[in-house]
């Protein structure tokens, strides 16, 4: 007994002494009760399949009978294809007086019904203004008869990493549900969409909590809730939102026009690996590599294949995926300046934005280009072979590059071009095979890439390659760059480390 009340006093001792930041947050219970009528749920239906619909006997074809089992079938003829009304819920919040409301495009994508549910229990119907899949927004709109409660953005830059934030929404149909958590992390990017910058929290985000706002400790919305880490449908604690001051740009552009108006600069990029700064003997992995030059686009003739661009209209490119943001968030038709890193020193120049929306129209355009001017009709009989065009057989075997890259190159001809499924017209060098375990295999080289740059220099025969890597290796480069091609045309940078 005696050895149970020290147990107990020395607890309450404890207790005593603990220090005052022991203490909880602040009580948000006013914060709640002035935002949340500011806050929506939004009730959507579609119709989708229905699955093979109601299982009905089929009568022999030409059945005098097949009239009656037709108009007595409840799929109505339909079958498999018959369709169902699906409903799903979501959250959203008013950000204007007149009632326009911001959600996730997700939330609404493919609704032909969507309903407004307002927290004193009124709902009314609600149109979309403007959607953008991209950044997972859109922008509705509700015809009321007053003045309705809204919200206002804040500086989501200014939230920082341990700040409280509180999410409302409308979890699995609760709606005015209220989670309160803190920033923990800052720009991840989750591969949803080309600009990733998610804010995470761990303020409790579950279904239905899509589209609804994550607000600061002053009451501005610094966050759109917008995707979560689940298992089994329910929050594991990891919650994302889009940053409200990269969402507000976009959500302008749905409020005005409808739709969004982007900037393009027309080329393609990838980031600039450890491996890839050294061998191009940088220090930094900074910047954005130029894979491609989109033809027509508003960069061609200035910049080149091989540039790594450094600075965008007076903002660093810190990392790749920082480019791709700041075009977009950047007005269409203005001029800016861009800085780049080329053939060992920085150049300026001046480029014209042009509009993602059509860069996007003229890049599937020249995708879709045939490949030849006059091709074979469908009909039309296989050319019969040269016989003086070497067969597979009677190839020379490719030329082995010196040991130090870990695959070997030949050039191309027709044999080859079938064998790796090549077009007809493509010209160069073939990577014919590669070294189990070496870092070319590690890094994604396979045969049938076409190898057109060495270190940004083009080559055309395998003594300008291998003269090249001798080169790089005499000049104590730790890699190789090499620029490779696929059989769809799509191009990539690959450094290489030296054997």
């Amino acid at each position: 007994m005696l050895k149970v009340l020290g147990f107990i006093l020395a607890i309450s001792g404890s207790l005593v002494a603990a220090p005052a930041f022991a203490k909880g947050p602040d009580s948000v219970a006013g914060l709640a009760e002035q935002l949340s009528p500011a806050v929506v749920n939004i009730s959507t239906s579609r119709m989708v399949p229905g699955g093979f619909g109601v299982p009905y006997p089929e009568v022999p074809e030409g059945s005098p009978l097949g009239d009656l089992f037709d108009e007595r079938n409840p799929n109505n003829g339909e079958g498999e294809d018959r369709m169902e009304e699906a409903r799903s819920l979501g959250s959203g919040f008013i950000v204007s007086a007149d009632g326009t409301i911001v959600t996730n495009n997700h939330v609404i994508e493919g609704a032909t019904e969507i309903e407004i549910y307002f927290a004193d229990g009124s709902y009314m119907p609600a149109t979309i203004v403007g959607a953008d899949d991209k950044m997972d927004l859109a922008v509705l709109k509700v015809e009321s008869d007053k003045p309705l409660p809204f919200v206002e953005f804040g500086n989501s830059d200014s939230a920082k990493v341990g700040d409280w934030v509180m999410a409302i929404g409308n979890p699995f149909g609760l709606g005015g549900s209220v989670t309160l958590g803190i920033v923990s992390a800052r720009n991840r990017d989750i591969q949803s969409g080309p600009y990733d910058q998610f804010i995470q929290t761990d303020a409790a985000i579950n279904q239905g909590n899509s589209g609804g706002p994550l607000f600061d400790m002053d009451g501005k919305v610094v966050g759109i809730n917008t995707a979560i880490i689940a298992q089994g449908g329910s929050s594991l604690g990891i919650g994302f939102a889009v940053p409200g001051n990269l969402a507000r740009p976009v959500l302008d552009q749905l409020s005005q026009y409808g739709e969004t108006r982007r900037g393009w600069l027309g080329v393609a990029i990838q980031e600039v690996s450890e491996d890839i700064a050294a061998s191009l003997g940088l220090s930094s992995t900074a910047g954005a590599l130029v894979v491609d030059v989109t033809k027509g686009g508003p960069a061609e003739g200035k910049v080149q294949v091989g540039d790594i661009i450094l600075q965008f209209d007076g903002k660093p490119i810190a990392r790749m995926r920082d480019l791709p943001r700041v075009v977009a968030e950047t007005a269409v038709g203005k001029a800016v300046a861009v800085r780049l890193y080329r053939n060992g020193s920085d150049e300026s120049l001046n480029i014209t934005l042009g509009r993602l929306e059509d860069g996007e129209k003229l890049i599937a355009q020249n995708a879709g280009a045939p490949a030849t001017d006059q091709p074979l009709a469908p009909d039309a009989p296989a050319p019969e072979p040269d016989p003086a065009e070497p067969t597979s057989e009677e190839l020379s075997p490719p030329a082995a590059m010196p040991d130090l890259v870990g695959f070997d190159i030949a050039v191309l001809d027709e044999a080859r071009r079938a064998e790796y499924g090549l077009a007809p017209e493509t010209e160069g060098l073939v990577v014919v095979s590669v070294r189990p375990g070496s870092d070319a295999e590690t890094k994604g080289m396979v045969p049938g890439l076409i190898l057109s740059e060495v270190n940004q220099k083009p080559v055309a025969t395998v003594e300008d390659v291998t003269a090249l890597v001798s080169a790089a290796r005499d000049d104590g480069r730790p890699a190789v760059l090499f620029k490779l091609t696929d059989a769809t045309g799509a191009s990539r940078f690959v450094a290489v480390k030296l054997g």
